[in-house]
């Protein structure tokens, strides 16, 4: 069971390390039910220590092992442009989606 962090995914952890002064700091991807479209991604930062049941990946992004089910394959990226910035997800096992992509199904 696999995510792909992108490069860019991976500089910004480390940006905001430094700018935190945080050095354990990574980004924590969960899946939760709810959303338009039947499940959300909820991303946090968080600089606690991971439990026994996460899976950390490229040393920057972590989730559990529910999750995972729902991520696997999917690529992590960061994304700055004029509009925003913003991490983002491309998610093999999503079959829909809203428009603002937090959310999506999978049937």
């Amino acid at each position: 069971m696999t995510i792909n962090v992108d490069d860019s995914a991976v500089k910004r952890i480390h940006d905001l390390r430094q700018e935190q002064g945080k050095d354990n700091l990574l980004l924590r991807i969960r899946i939760e039910g709810g959303g338009c479209s039947g499940f959300q991604y909820i991303l946090e930062l968080t600089d606690t220590k991971p439990d026994d049941n996460d899976l950390v990946y490229d040393d920057s992004v972590i989730t559990d092992e529910i999750s995972m089910g729902f991520l696997e394959g999917a690529t992590i990226s960061f994304k700055d442009e004029l509009i925003g910035a913003e991490f983002k997800i491309e998610n093999p096992n999503a079959v829909a989606g809203c428009g603002c992509g937090t959310s999506f199904s999978t049937i």
